[in-house]
């Protein structure tokens, strides 16, 4: 009886500590959002850089925390990579990739299942995010451009936000040519980019395409499937008139 009154404050416990993660990283996201579309939040100003720096603390403790429990830690630390850059205190937009936390809170605790919202289109996006590589493949391409940004704009002396453009532009291959390295370190960073970055977005489109593709085929085959059945059925249907119309011709012949 003690064990189940542990078992259910410590499921209580687990759930508030979620419910306040959550909270936390919907505000310091969402803090973040907001500053690119208003000017009265300044993220190097107070109240919101204590705000964002208290946040980042907490997030902190709660991620090594996690990882000091986590059986397997190198699985751990891979699936917890955004996490991770959210981490980075050298710029509050990092704070963005929080938003990692609330989805793997709203998996663990089902609330989409909860509020009625598990349907085919959650399947079939689940399957898409997690059997299909693409999570693993979204996520290095997003490690490989932030990363490069962050060392590019420390070497070429720009602004976090102007190296990000640059990253995301050239392993694009877009390729505006608005920012362009101007030292030796800055280009050697620039074509570890291109290779790396364009061949993980590569893969990341052909899994896209792929996933679809296959989805496409599976819908059409399910669909021949069923319209086979139905087949069958109406033709069972038609041989049993067909015995009945037989039986009653060999009953008005006698």
């Amino acid at each position: 009886m003690n064990k189940m009154n542990n078992s259910k404050k410590y499921s209580l416990l687990e759930d508030c500590y979620d419910a306040f993660i959550g909270i936390l990283a919907i505000l310091s996201a969402g803090i973040v959002i907001l500053s690119f579309f208003t000017t009265s939040i300044n993220l190097t100003t107070s109240p919101w850089n204590p705000l964002l720096n208290v946040f980042l603390i907490i997030f902190v403790i709660d991620y090594f925390a996690r990882l000091a429990i986590a059986k397997n830690k190198r699985q751990f630390l891979l699936s917890t990579m955004f996490d991770l850059l959210s981490l980075v205190p050298l710029h509050p937009v990092f704070a963005v990739f929080r938003i990692t936390r609330i989805v793997r809170i709203i998996r663990k605790h089902h609330l989409l299942w909860v509020l009625g919202l598990d349907g085919k289109f959650s399947k079939t996006l689940h399957l898409f995010i997690y059997n299909s590589g693409f999570l693993s493949l979204f996520t290095a391409s997003v490690t490989v451009v932030v990363l490069t940004a962050l060392l590019y704009s420390i070497v070429e002396n720009i602004s976090l936000p102007n190296a990000i453009w640059w990253a995301i532009t050239t392993a694009s291959t877009v390729g505006y040519g608005d920012i362009s390295p101007k030292t030796n370190i800055g280009k050697v960073i620039a074509s570890f980019l291109m290779i790396g970055g364009v061949g993980f977005i590569g893969l990341l489109t052909s899994t896209i395409v792929g996933f679809f593709t296959s989805e496409s085929s599976d819908l059409q085959e399910a669909d021949i499937n069923t319209l086979i059945k139905k087949i069958d059925m109406l033709n069972n249907k038609v041989d049993r008139l067909q015995e009945r119309l037989n039986k009653r011709e060999k009953r008005r012949k006698r």
